[in-house]
């Protein structure tokens, strides 16, 4: 299928420039100037929420700021509730960057949703986004009477680096038995860390991704090429037994997304190892395309029906 026209003008009007071989430093602020730019978002149809109220989470090293969406139809007393974990490379990407997002997403699902701002690279390398999203579950797992979420009803959410941090999550939770989520939500999600460019694809120039770009978020925040195989960072290499007994996941995935092959393999080993696991994919867009809610009627839709899927598997709708 084409490319959706009004994303393919949009990116032929703004894309994220690619600067590899560039100062770390200029690269790096540039980058997230137009990704500020491309991803930030006032619209004025944007769904009513009860509230959205800010709030200082846990993080492995710190604080961190987060940002709790409350649905109109989430209820009164504690309900179902999504912990969000935004994309960008590990360099990219704040609570501003996704809020149209995670409103979207609870207004669908009317689940109170989570949305956190974890340290970034190249200031904060590998590990550090990695021991945040566990520190913040942690965290959140205890915190549900301040949060309002039943602690037996919690997805764990994200996009692209976020969906990595998402499955890294729900696997580590097996690793060290700690509390499990009920459901994940991975938006074409980055599963592997290793490299793109010797993929057979007929598309390698996503709006938020291409080769270039994947080479310089890994090596942003790996800085040791043998932690690429690490499966903290690549989940889709991880051991059986850490597959083993995971909550069902829902995957999004775009069919002009250099990701997509990666992404269709993780949800086979999901169900190889028994984890109900369904995907939808999205033929005629691009990695990150949710982001562009304010010129895309398909990427409202699309997080809709992401939210009414996990609204129906927690029992929200």
């Amino acid at each position: 299928m084409a490319i959706d026209e009004t994303i393919k003008t949009f990116m032929d009007r703004f894309k994220l420039p690619d600067f590899s071989g560039l100062d770390w430093k200029q690269s790096t602020d540039r980058l997230r100037q137009s990704f500020y730019r491309a991803s930030r978002s006032v619209e004025r149809d944007a769904p009513e929420l009860a509230e959205v109220s800010t709030l200082a989470v846990d993080g492995a090293e710190g604080a961190l700021k987060g940002r709790l969406y409350t649905p109109l139809g989430a209820g009164i007393g504690p309900g179902p509730g999504i912990i969000f974990f935004h994309g960008g490379g590990f360099v990219l990407g704040d609570l501003d960057s996704h809020d149209m997002i995670c409103r979207r997403l609870a207004a669908a699902s009317r689940c109170r949703v989570l949305s956190v701002d974890y340290r970034l690279a190249p200031e904060h390398p590998f590990p550090a986004a990695h021991d945040d999203a566990v520190a913040v579950w942690e965290w959140a797992t205890q915190r549900t009477d301040l949060l309002n979420m039943d602690p037996d009803r919690l997805c764990v959410a994200g996009d692209s680096a976020g969906g990595n941090l998402s499955a890294f999550l729900a696997q580590e939770m097996n690793r060290t038995n700690g509390p499990p989520p009920a459901f994940q939500l991975l938006l074409y999600p980055l599963v592997q860390f290793i490299d793109i460019r010797s993929k057979k694809s007929t598309f390698q120039e996503g709006f938020f991704i291409s080769q270039n770009l994947f080479d310089y978020f890994r090596d942003a925040y790996i800085h040791h090429q043998t932690d690429r195989m690490d499966p903290r960072v690549s989940p889709l290499f991880a051991s059986d037994a850490d597959f083993r007994g995971l909550a069902p996941t829902h995957l999004v995935l775009c069919g002009w997304d250099p990701l997509k092959d990666e992404g269709r393999a993780y949800a086979a080993k999901l169900a190889a190892h028994g984890v109900p696991v369904t995907i939808r994919e999205h033929p005629g867009m691009v990695h990150g395309f949710m982001n562009l809610t304010a010129v895309s009627m398909p990427a409202r839709d699309a997080i809709r029906e992401a939210g009414e899927v996990v609204g129906a598997a927690l029992g929200s709708t």
